[in-house]
């Protein structure tokens, strides 16, 4: 009967440890990229991943709650739905969101771009498109040839991003600033300012990662 009782006090010991060990596991502060809609109720920032039912109550934790004013600046506050793409930390049902990647009026939800892209940029006057990631870094002009360049990986240093490729007669300079980048013609906002210099043509418009 002791024995019995000692085997029982023993389990019981060594789940209660296994169950602190567990609960102790250090929380992952990483911030990652979450992507879906949001809209406000009342005072509250709802969020909605893309493709779950789950929702998350959003706390801007940016210095001086820039990530609310783009929002805001975007409709938020006057009840319009949002695509956001947020770099942030999901602690159980709250988003701490910390910059903007990408943020559009009634947009629709977009996934990551895995191995086939990196990022994107966008502008015009003239109109223009890049996309980077794989095997190549594509750029697009209204009534001009597309011209394709060979991926190698972007280099980050403090807020710049930079790429620099050449192939046959074509030079191409990417330049992207950690700074907020409005597109009127998009409804968006974007999280890169991008600089492009193709043989001495320079093109500027909006940075997003994939």
């Amino acid at each position: 009967m002791n024995i019995r009782h000692s085997f029982s006090a023993l389990a019981a010991i060594l789940l209660a440890t296994a169950l602190h060990a567990e609960e102790a596991k250090p929380v992952d502060t990483t911030p990652r990229m979450a992507y879906g809609l949001m809209l406000k109720q009342g005072d509250k920032l709802i969020f909605s991943p893309c493709r779950d039912r789950s929702y998350a109550y959003v706390e801007d934790v940016s210095a001086d709650g820039s990530v609310t004013k783009v929002l805001n600046s975007l409709g938020l506050d006057a009840g319009k739905r949002l695509y956001v793409e947020l770099l942030g930390v999901l602690e159980g049902a709250q988003l701490k969101a910390s910059s903007v990647n990408m943020a559009r009026i009634e947009g629709r939800c977009q996934m990551p771009g895995g191995k086939e892209e990196s990022w994107r940029a966008a502008g015009n006057d003239p109109a223009w498109a890049l996309v980077a990631g794989s095997e190549y870094v594509q750029l697009q002009r209204y009534g001009k040839p597309e011209v394709v360049l060979p991926y190698t990986e972007f280099r980050t240093e403090g807020n710049l991003t930079r790429y620099d490729g050449a192939k046959d007669n074509n030079k191409l300079s990417v330049r992207f600033e950690k700074t907020l980048c409005r597109d009127a013609a998009a409804n968006g906002v974007f999280g890169w300012t991008a600089t492009l210099d193709l043989n001495g043509q320079v093109l500027k418009g909006c940075a997003w990662a994939r």
